[in-house]
């Protein structure tokens, strides 16, 4: 739909979305272009820090459903000063759109729980937003270590285990796709209006 620097820029502040956000090199566009079956709508590269807009993607032709692709933070090899611009950009989004039903929360699952994610987990918290948590790139781990670092993540959240849920995921398999889209389907309903 669109690509907003600012949140001053983004569509209008009406319908549902949810956003995918997480450090540079996570897996979130893989991510999004697995769920959406389209190996091109969000930009991947071998490069971190290639999402440096707040970018929209609408669903389901004329509804008010989007998907949004937040910039990558952390790792980019971006300059200082465009990294504070990306997080203050980050945050006016998180704390002042209205329409923000539920985060995703992208980390691979051999690195999750950065400084950077406890600090989304946060923003998260003080608004009051459901938080999904992918961990991506779990065909690089054995099925036993996978679900080993599954379990130490819920157990490290378990205070937030009201706001937080956790899957593994893999773009490559394609596994943890249908778990996905459930909570998706569950965050973007659109109440009716009242007849």
């Amino acid at each position: 739909m669109i690509s907003a620097p600012t949140l001053a820029q983004c569509p209008p502040d009406f319908g549902a979305e949810v956003a995918f956000a997480g450090r540079s090199n996570a897996g979130k566009s893989s991510s999004i272009n697995t769920l959406t079956q389209n190996s091109r709508l969000a930009r991947t590269s071998k490069t971190p820090g290639r999402t440096q807009l707040i970018n929209f993607f609408g669903l389901h032709n004329g509804t008010d459903q989007k998907l949004v692709d937040l910039p990558g933070y952390g790792y980019a090899k971006v300059p200082e000063k465009v990294k504070l611009e990306w997080q203050r950009h980050l945050s006016e989004y998180l704390l002042n759109r209205q329409v923000l039903r539920g985060i995703v929360l992208v980390m691979d699952i051999r690195h999750p729980l950065t400084e950077f994610d406890q600090m989304m987990l946060e923003w998260a918290d003080k608004v009051n937003k459901p938080v999904h948590i992918l961990l991506t790139k779990a065909d690089k781990l054995k099925k036993g270590a996978a679900k080993k670092a599954l379990l130490e993540v819920k157990q490290a959240l378990h205070e937030w285990e009201d706001l937080v849920s956790v899957q593994q995921f893999s773009a490559l398999k394609k596994d943890g796709v249908p778990q996905l889209r459930q909570k998706l389907d569950e965050w973007l309903q659109l109440e009716l209006p009242e007849a």
